[in-house]
């Protein structure tokens, strides 16, 4: 596994156009986005109509169309990250038009049923909570989206958000409090 300094390079190499950079890159991200994908789907139903697979494909091809100058191995994950979310936001909301404004499907993330307690939390309630915090404290939304949806460590999410390990841990044990509350 390249290191992260070679992730990065590459990816501002892909940026810069270089069609070996992204040869030698798809494998490295494709199967940390599958790792990722995997992850938000741990406690889900098994007869999910929206797969790990179908979910990295999605990110994937939507990351490479995108006009981004990659900063770092962690930026690039946390945006896979933030279109993971809208890709299982979307498609929870077409499911539950499809059935003509049925309950919300259940697509608990990872750690979303320790918050939400026994509760089962549907992707659109943690968007939605993610959507109102973000009305008043951007950054520790993007904290939980990159925790939840994205899967990132701590020292990646610290490195994508520009903040120290400290700053990253009080705030994310803040804003699951608040999630928490928000969710029961």
């Amino acid at each position: 596994m390249p290191d992260d300094s070679e992730v990065t390079q590459l990816l501002q190499a892909w940026r810069r156009g270089e069609a070996l950079a992204v040869e030698k890159l798809t494998p490295i991200v494709y199967q940390e986005l599958h790792r990722l994908a995997r992850g938000a789907f741990r406690r889900e139903r098994a007869d999910h109509t929206l797969q790990p697979t179908a979910l990295v494909h999605e990110a994937f091809l939507q990351l490479v169309g995108a006009d981004v100058d990659w900063q770092s191995r962690a930026h690039f994950f946390a945006l896979a990250a933030r279109q993971m979310r809208h890709i299982l936001v979307n498609h929870a909301h077409a499911k539950r038009t499809a059935k003509r404004g049925g309950a919300s499907i259940a697509v608990p993330l990872d750690e979303a049923e320790e918050i939400a307690g026994s509760q089962v939390t549907g992707v659109t309630d943690i968007d939605d909570a993610l959507t109102r915090l973000a009305e008043f404290d951007e950054r520790k939304s993007r904290i939980l989206e990159l925790h939840y949806f994205g899967g990132l460590t701590y020292e990646e999410m610290a490195e994508a958000l520009g903040l120290s390990s400290t700053t990253l841990h009080n705030e994310l044990r803040l804003a699951k409090s608040w999630l928490r509350r928000q969710l029961e």
